[in-house]
Protein backbone atom coordinates (compact mmCIF):
# COMPACT_ATOMS: atom_id res chain seq x y z
CA UNK A 1 0.00 0.00 0.00
CA UNK A 2 1.31 3.45 -0.95
CA UNK A 3 2.47 5.35 2.19
CA UNK A 4 2.78 8.94 0.98
CA UNK A 5 3.38 10.33 4.46
CA UNK A 6 6.40 8.05 4.90
CA UNK A 7 7.84 9.09 1.52
CA UNK A 8 7.42 12.79 2.30
CA UNK A 9 8.56 12.53 5.92
CA UNK A 10 11.95 14.23 5.26
CA UNK A 11 10.11 17.44 4.37
CA UNK A 12 8.37 17.55 7.76
CA UNK A 13 11.50 16.44 9.64
CA UNK A 14 13.46 19.33 8.13
CA UNK A 15 10.88 21.84 9.36
CA UNK A 16 10.88 20.28 12.82
CA UNK A 17 14.67 20.47 12.92
CA UNK A 18 14.77 24.13 11.89
CA UNK A 19 11.68 25.50 13.66
CA UNK A 20 10.56 22.93 16.24
CA UNK A 21 9.71 21.26 18.32
CA UNK A 22 6.20 21.60 16.89
CA UNK A 23 3.52 19.62 18.73
CA UNK A 24 0.81 18.74 16.22
CA UNK A 25 -2.87 18.95 17.16
CA UNK A 26 -5.13 18.23 14.18
CA UNK A 27 -8.36 20.22 14.32
CA UNK A 28 -10.18 18.28 11.59
CA UNK A 29 -10.34 14.50 11.08
CA UNK A 30 -13.13 12.04 10.31
CA UNK A 31 -14.08 8.45 11.04
CA UNK A 32 -16.87 6.44 9.41
CA UNK A 33 -17.79 3.89 6.80
CA UNK A 34 -20.96 5.19 5.12
CA UNK A 35 -20.11 8.52 3.52
CA UNK A 36 -21.64 8.67 0.03
CA UNK A 37 -18.38 10.11 -1.33
CA UNK A 38 -16.67 6.73 -0.89
CA UNK A 39 -14.06 7.75 1.69
CA UNK A 40 -13.78 5.61 4.82
CA UNK A 41 -11.63 5.59 7.95
CA UNK A 42 -11.75 3.43 11.06
CA UNK A 43 -10.67 4.72 14.47
CA UNK A 44 -7.74 2.32 14.32
CA UNK A 45 -6.60 3.72 10.97
CA UNK A 46 -6.84 7.28 12.28
CA UNK A 47 -4.92 6.44 15.44
CA UNK A 48 -2.22 4.78 13.31
CA UNK A 49 -1.65 7.80 11.04
CA UNK A 50 -1.68 10.17 14.02
CA UNK A 51 0.76 7.99 15.92
CA UNK A 52 3.17 7.98 12.97
CA UNK A 53 2.86 11.78 12.81
CA UNK A 54 3.25 12.03 16.60
CA UNK A 55 0.06 14.09 16.59
CA UNK A 56 -3.12 14.42 18.59
CA UNK A 57 -6.41 15.05 16.83
CA UNK A 58 -10.05 15.97 17.10
CA UNK A 59 -12.30 13.49 15.28
CA UNK A 60 -15.98 13.28 14.41
CA UNK A 61 -18.27 11.23 12.15
CA UNK A 62 -18.16 11.43 8.39
CA UNK A 63 -21.43 12.09 6.58
CA UNK A 64 -23.99 9.55 7.83
CA UNK A 65 -27.22 9.58 5.81
CA UNK A 66 -29.04 7.67 8.56
CA UNK A 67 -28.23 10.09 11.38
CA UNK A 68 -25.54 10.74 13.95
CA UNK A 69 -26.48 9.31 17.35
CA UNK A 70 -24.67 5.99 16.85
CA UNK A 71 -21.72 7.49 14.94
CA UNK A 72 -21.30 10.14 17.66
CA UNK A 73 -21.15 7.39 20.26
CA UNK A 74 -18.49 5.65 18.15
CA UNK A 75 -16.38 8.82 18.00
CA UNK A 76 -16.67 9.33 21.77
CA UNK A 77 -15.69 5.70 22.36
CA UNK A 78 -12.72 6.03 20.01
CA UNK A 79 -11.49 9.08 21.89
CA UNK A 80 -11.93 7.36 25.23
CA UNK A 81 -9.77 4.46 24.03
CA UNK A 82 -6.80 6.55 22.84
CA UNK A 83 -4.71 9.38 24.23
CA UNK A 84 -4.32 10.61 20.63
CA UNK A 85 -7.96 11.55 20.07
CA UNK A 86 -10.72 13.82 21.36
CA UNK A 87 -14.27 13.65 19.99
CA UNK A 88 -16.56 16.27 18.50
CA UNK A 89 -20.19 15.32 17.97
CA UNK A 90 -21.65 15.94 14.55
CA UNK A 91 -25.10 17.52 14.52
CA UNK A 92 -27.90 18.11 12.07
CA UNK A 93 -29.65 21.30 13.23
CA UNK A 94 -33.01 19.91 12.10
CA UNK A 95 -32.73 16.70 14.14
CA UNK A 96 -33.06 17.51 17.88
CA UNK A 97 -29.72 19.35 17.94
CA UNK A 98 -29.83 20.70 21.50
CA UNK A 99 -30.74 17.32 22.95
CA UNK A 100 -28.00 15.52 21.01
CA UNK A 101 -25.40 18.20 21.77
CA UNK A 102 -25.98 17.99 25.52
CA UNK A 103 -26.07 14.19 25.45
CA UNK A 104 -22.73 13.98 23.64
CA UNK A 105 -20.97 16.70 25.62
CA UNK A 106 -22.09 15.02 28.85
CA UNK A 107 -20.72 11.72 27.50
CA UNK A 108 -17.25 13.12 26.81
CA UNK A 109 -17.33 15.03 23.52
CA UNK A 110 -15.35 18.26 23.69
CA UNK A 111 -16.82 20.10 20.70
CA UNK A 112 -19.28 20.08 17.82
CA UNK A 113 -19.06 19.67 14.03
CA UNK A 114 -21.52 21.24 11.56
CA UNK A 115 -21.55 20.55 7.82
CA UNK A 116 -24.05 22.91 6.15
CA UNK A 117 -23.34 21.57 2.67
CA UNK A 118 -23.68 17.85 3.41
CA UNK A 119 -26.78 18.32 5.59
CA UNK A 120 -28.10 21.07 3.27
CA UNK A 121 -28.87 23.79 5.78
CA UNK A 122 -28.02 27.46 6.12
CA UNK A 123 -26.39 29.03 9.14
CA UNK A 124 -29.67 30.89 9.69
CA UNK A 125 -31.39 27.57 10.48
CA UNK A 126 -33.03 27.92 13.95
CA UNK A 127 -31.29 24.78 15.17
CA UNK A 128 -27.90 26.38 14.54
CA UNK A 129 -28.69 29.05 17.12
CA UNK A 130 -29.62 26.31 19.61
CA UNK A 131 -26.26 24.64 18.99
CA UNK A 132 -24.23 27.85 19.32
CA UNK A 133 -26.09 28.71 22.52
CA UNK A 134 -24.95 25.43 24.05
CA UNK A 135 -21.41 25.93 22.76
CA UNK A 136 -21.40 29.33 24.47
CA UNK A 137 -22.67 27.86 27.73
CA UNK A 138 -20.07 25.07 27.67
CA UNK A 139 -17.21 27.12 26.11
CA UNK A 140 -16.62 24.45 23.46
CA UNK A 141 -15.45 24.74 19.83
CA UNK A 142 -17.80 24.40 16.87
CA UNK A 143 -16.09 23.39 13.62
CA UNK A 144 -18.05 24.49 10.56
CA UNK A 145 -17.49 23.29 7.01
CA UNK A 146 -16.72 26.47 5.09
CA UNK A 147 -16.38 25.56 1.45
CA UNK A 148 -18.12 27.16 -1.50
CA UNK A 149 -21.88 27.18 -1.95
CA UNK A 150 -23.15 28.03 1.56
CA UNK A 151 -24.99 31.38 1.47
CA UNK A 152 -23.95 34.02 4.04
CA UNK A 153 -21.78 31.53 5.92
CA UNK A 154 -19.12 34.02 6.97
CA UNK A 155 -21.50 36.88 7.75
CA UNK A 156 -23.74 34.71 9.90
CA UNK A 157 -20.80 33.14 11.72
CA UNK A 158 -19.35 36.55 12.55
CA UNK A 159 -22.73 37.76 13.82
CA UNK A 160 -23.12 34.66 16.00
CA UNK A 161 -19.62 35.12 17.39
CA UNK A 162 -20.57 38.57 18.67
CA UNK A 163 -23.77 37.32 20.25
CA UNK A 164 -22.15 34.23 21.80
CA UNK A 165 -18.59 35.24 22.75
CA UNK A 166 -17.78 32.08 24.69
CA UNK A 167 -18.49 29.83 21.70
CA UNK A 168 -15.32 29.12 19.72
CA UNK A 169 -16.32 29.07 16.04
CA UNK A 170 -13.85 27.44 13.63
CA UNK A 171 -14.35 27.91 9.89
CA UNK A 172 -12.81 24.96 8.05
CA UNK A 173 -10.89 24.76 4.76
CA UNK A 174 -9.12 28.11 5.05
CA UNK A 175 -12.50 29.90 5.07
CA UNK A 176 -11.84 30.18 1.34
CA UNK A 177 -15.29 31.52 0.44
CA UNK A 178 -15.04 34.46 2.85
CA UNK A 179 -11.33 35.10 3.39
CA UNK A 180 -11.35 38.05 0.95
CA UNK A 181 -13.13 40.22 3.57
CA UNK A 182 -13.05 38.10 6.73
CA UNK A 183 -9.38 38.75 7.51
CA UNK A 184 -10.13 42.44 7.97
CA UNK A 185 -12.80 41.96 10.67
CA UNK A 186 -11.31 39.03 12.60
CA UNK A 187 -9.42 41.24 15.09
CA UNK A 188 -12.85 42.26 16.40
CA UNK A 189 -13.95 38.63 16.81
CA UNK A 190 -11.44 36.83 19.03
CA UNK A 191 -13.60 33.71 19.18
CA UNK A 192 -13.55 33.03 15.41
CA UNK A 193 -10.84 30.74 14.05
CA UNK A 194 -9.90 29.29 10.68
CA UNK A 195 -8.50 25.83 10.08
CA UNK A 196 -5.90 25.10 7.40
CA UNK A 197 -7.43 22.00 5.80
CA UNK A 198 -6.90 23.16 2.22
CA UNK A 199 -4.50 22.47 -0.65
CA UNK A 200 -3.90 25.71 -2.60
CA UNK A 201 -0.76 27.53 -1.38
CA UNK A 202 -2.05 30.88 -2.67
CA UNK A 203 -5.03 30.66 -0.30
CA UNK A 204 -2.91 29.42 2.57
CA UNK A 205 -0.19 32.05 2.17
CA UNK A 206 -2.88 34.75 2.10
CA UNK A 207 -4.39 33.27 5.27
CA UNK A 208 -1.06 33.20 7.11
CA UNK A 209 -0.05 36.66 5.88
CA UNK A 210 -3.29 38.49 6.68
CA UNK A 211 -4.83 36.73 9.69
CA UNK A 212 -3.36 36.93 13.19
CA UNK A 213 -1.88 33.50 14.01
CA UNK A 214 -4.02 33.27 17.15
CA UNK A 215 -7.01 32.77 14.83
CA UNK A 216 -5.48 29.88 12.83
CA UNK A 217 -5.43 26.17 13.73
CA UNK A 218 -3.73 23.45 11.72
CA UNK A 219 -5.85 20.66 10.22
CA UNK A 220 -5.29 17.76 7.82
CA UNK A 221 -8.89 16.78 6.95
CA UNK A 222 -7.91 13.10 7.34
CA UNK A 223 -8.61 10.81 5.50
CA UNK A 224 -9.01 13.34 2.66
CA UNK A 225 -5.63 14.75 3.63
CA UNK A 226 -2.63 13.10 5.28
CA UNK A 227 -1.23 14.51 8.52
CA UNK A 228 2.49 14.60 7.71
CA UNK A 229 1.90 15.86 4.19
CA UNK A 230 -0.52 18.51 5.47
CA UNK A 231 1.88 19.49 8.24
CA UNK A 232 4.83 20.10 5.93
CA UNK A 233 2.87 21.86 3.16
CA UNK A 234 0.96 24.11 5.55
CA UNK A 235 4.06 24.92 7.60
CA UNK A 236 5.99 25.84 4.45
CA UNK A 237 3.21 28.22 3.45
CA UNK A 238 3.24 29.78 6.92
CA UNK A 239 7.00 30.26 6.86
CA UNK A 240 6.87 31.68 3.32
CA UNK A 241 4.30 34.20 4.57
CA UNK A 242 6.65 35.31 7.36
CA UNK A 243 5.08 33.57 10.37
CA UNK A 244 7.48 33.35 13.34
CA UNK A 245 8.47 30.12 15.05
CA UNK A 246 6.47 31.07 18.15
CA UNK A 247 3.37 31.75 16.07
CA UNK A 248 3.92 28.52 14.13
CA UNK A 249 3.86 26.56 17.39
CA UNK A 250 0.47 28.08 18.17
CA UNK A 251 -0.90 27.32 14.70
CA UNK A 252 0.32 23.73 14.48
CA UNK A 253 -1.15 22.66 17.79
CA UNK A 254 -0.86 25.01 20.72
CA UNK A 255 -4.04 26.97 20.17
CA UNK A 256 -6.16 23.93 19.37
CA UNK A 257 -4.98 22.20 22.53
CA UNK A 258 -6.22 25.18 24.52
CA UNK A 259 -9.59 25.28 22.78
CA UNK A 260 -10.17 21.56 23.31
CA UNK A 261 -9.28 21.94 26.99
CA UNK A 262 -11.86 24.70 27.43
CA UNK A 263 -9.22 27.36 27.99
CA UNK A 264 -9.26 30.87 26.61
CA UNK A 265 -7.30 31.31 23.36
CA UNK A 266 -3.81 32.72 23.68
CA UNK A 267 -2.42 35.67 21.76
CA UNK A 268 0.38 34.64 19.37
CA UNK A 269 1.25 37.98 17.80
CA UNK A 270 0.07 39.95 14.81
CA UNK A 271 -0.18 38.75 11.23
CA UNK A 272 3.02 39.43 9.28
CA UNK A 273 1.17 41.22 6.49
CA UNK A 274 1.90 41.04 2.78
CA UNK A 275 5.69 40.98 3.17
CA UNK A 276 6.76 38.03 1.02
CA UNK A 277 8.92 38.82 -2.01
CA UNK A 278 7.47 38.49 -5.49
CA UNK A 279 7.63 34.99 -6.91
CA UNK A 280 10.36 34.62 -9.51
CA UNK A 281 8.94 34.27 -13.05
CA UNK A 282 10.63 30.88 -13.52
CA UNK A 283 8.83 29.51 -10.47
CA UNK A 284 5.61 31.31 -11.38
CA UNK A 285 5.52 29.27 -14.60
CA UNK A 286 5.77 26.01 -12.67
CA UNK A 287 3.12 27.10 -10.18
CA UNK A 288 0.72 28.25 -12.90
CA UNK A 289 0.94 24.98 -14.80
CA UNK A 290 0.43 22.94 -11.63
CA UNK A 291 -2.56 25.05 -10.57
CA UNK A 292 -4.02 24.45 -14.02
CA UNK A 293 -3.40 20.72 -13.62
CA UNK A 294 -5.20 20.69 -10.26
CA UNK A 295 -8.11 22.62 -11.73
CA UNK A 296 -8.43 20.14 -14.55
CA UNK A 297 -8.26 17.25 -12.09
CA UNK A 298 -11.01 18.78 -9.93
CA UNK A 299 -13.06 19.19 -13.09
CA UNK A 300 -12.42 15.52 -13.86
CA UNK A 301 -10.66 16.29 -17.13
CA UNK A 302 -7.17 15.23 -18.18
CA UNK A 303 -4.37 17.14 -16.36
CA UNK A 304 -1.51 15.44 -18.26
CA UNK A 305 -0.71 18.33 -20.60
CA UNK A 306 -0.43 20.82 -17.75
CA UNK A 307 1.74 18.42 -15.74
CA UNK A 308 4.00 17.92 -18.76
CA UNK A 309 4.36 21.69 -19.11
CA UNK A 310 5.18 22.00 -15.41
CA UNK A 311 7.90 19.37 -15.84
CA UNK A 312 9.39 21.33 -18.74
CA UNK A 313 9.21 24.52 -16.72
CA UNK A 314 11.43 22.84 -14.11
CA UNK A 315 14.29 22.53 -16.64
CA UNK A 316 15.80 25.90 -15.70
CA UNK A 317 19.51 25.00 -15.87
CA UNK A 318 22.21 24.78 -13.21
CA UNK A 319 22.90 28.50 -12.92
CA UNK A 320 19.31 29.74 -12.87
CA UNK A 321 17.73 31.39 -9.82
CA UNK A 322 15.99 28.81 -7.62
CA UNK A 323 17.46 25.91 -9.59
CA UNK A 324 17.37 23.80 -6.42
CA UNK A 325 13.65 24.46 -5.95
CA UNK A 326 12.95 23.51 -9.57
CA UNK A 327 14.91 20.30 -9.14
CA UNK A 328 13.10 19.36 -5.92
CA UNK A 329 9.76 20.12 -7.57
CA UNK A 330 10.58 17.79 -10.43
CA UNK A 331 11.53 15.02 -7.99
CA UNK A 332 8.07 15.33 -6.46
CA UNK A 333 6.51 15.20 -9.93
CA UNK A 334 8.59 12.07 -10.57
CA UNK A 335 7.05 10.54 -7.43
CA UNK A 336 3.60 11.38 -8.78
CA UNK A 337 4.36 9.63 -12.05
CA UNK A 338 6.01 6.65 -10.34
CA UNK A 339 3.07 5.99 -8.02
CA UNK A 340 0.18 7.01 -10.28
CA UNK A 341 -2.59 4.41 -10.30
CA UNK A 342 -6.35 4.53 -10.87
CA UNK A 343 -8.24 6.04 -7.93
CA UNK A 344 -10.10 3.72 -5.57
CA UNK A 345 -13.74 3.10 -6.50
CA UNK A 346 -15.94 6.11 -5.87
CA UNK A 347 -13.06 8.58 -5.51
CA UNK A 348 -12.30 11.27 -8.07
CA UNK A 349 -8.53 11.53 -7.49
CA UNK A 350 -5.67 9.04 -7.42
CA UNK A 351 -3.80 8.86 -4.13
CA UNK A 352 -0.64 10.04 -5.92
CA UNK A 353 -2.27 13.45 -6.53
CA UNK A 354 -0.92 14.41 -3.12
CA UNK A 355 2.54 14.50 -4.72
CA UNK A 356 1.18 17.17 -7.09
CA UNK A 357 0.06 19.26 -4.12
CA UNK A 358 3.48 18.80 -2.54
CA UNK A 359 5.23 19.85 -5.76
CA UNK A 360 2.98 22.89 -6.14
CA UNK A 361 3.63 23.92 -2.53
CA UNK A 362 7.41 23.57 -2.83
CA UNK A 363 7.50 25.63 -6.03
CA UNK A 364 5.39 28.33 -4.34
CA UNK A 365 7.53 28.53 -1.16
CA UNK A 366 11.09 29.15 -2.41
CA UNK A 367 12.30 31.08 0.64
CA UNK A 368 11.82 28.03 2.88
CA UNK A 369 14.92 25.78 2.86
CA UNK A 370 14.74 22.35 1.26
CA UNK A 371 15.54 19.11 3.09
CA UNK A 372 19.09 17.90 2.45
CA UNK A 373 17.77 14.88 0.55
CA UNK A 374 16.07 17.19 -1.96
CA UNK A 375 18.97 19.51 -2.76
CA UNK A 376 19.24 18.17 -6.28
CA UNK A 377 20.50 19.73 -9.52
CA UNK A 378 17.82 20.89 -11.95
CA UNK A 379 17.06 18.53 -14.83
CA UNK A 380 17.94 18.99 -18.45
CA UNK A 381 15.10 19.50 -20.91
CA UNK A 382 15.45 15.89 -22.06
CA UNK A 383 15.16 14.66 -18.45
CA UNK A 384 12.11 16.82 -17.83
CA UNK A 385 10.43 15.50 -20.98
CA UNK A 386 11.22 11.87 -20.21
Amino acid sequence: MLDIDAILRPWWDSIQAAHGPLELYDAHTHIGQNDPDGFKQTPEELIDVMTRADARAVTFPMHEPDGYRGPNDAAIAAAASSDRLEAFCRLDPRDHPAEEARRCLDAGAVGIKLHPRAEQFGMDEPGVREIITIAHERKVPVLIHAGRGIPALGQTTVALSSEFPDARLILAHGAISDLAWLWHVLPEHRNVFIDTSWWNPADLIALFALVDPSHIVWASDSPYGLPITAAFTHARCALQAGVSDEALRSIMGGQMARLVAGEDPAWAGSAPGAVEPALHPLLDRIVTHLITAMGRAFGQTDPDESIALARLACAVGDDAPHADVAGATLELLDLFREHLAPPPPGRPFPAAARFLIAALTVARTPTVPLPDAFHVPPPSRDEAES
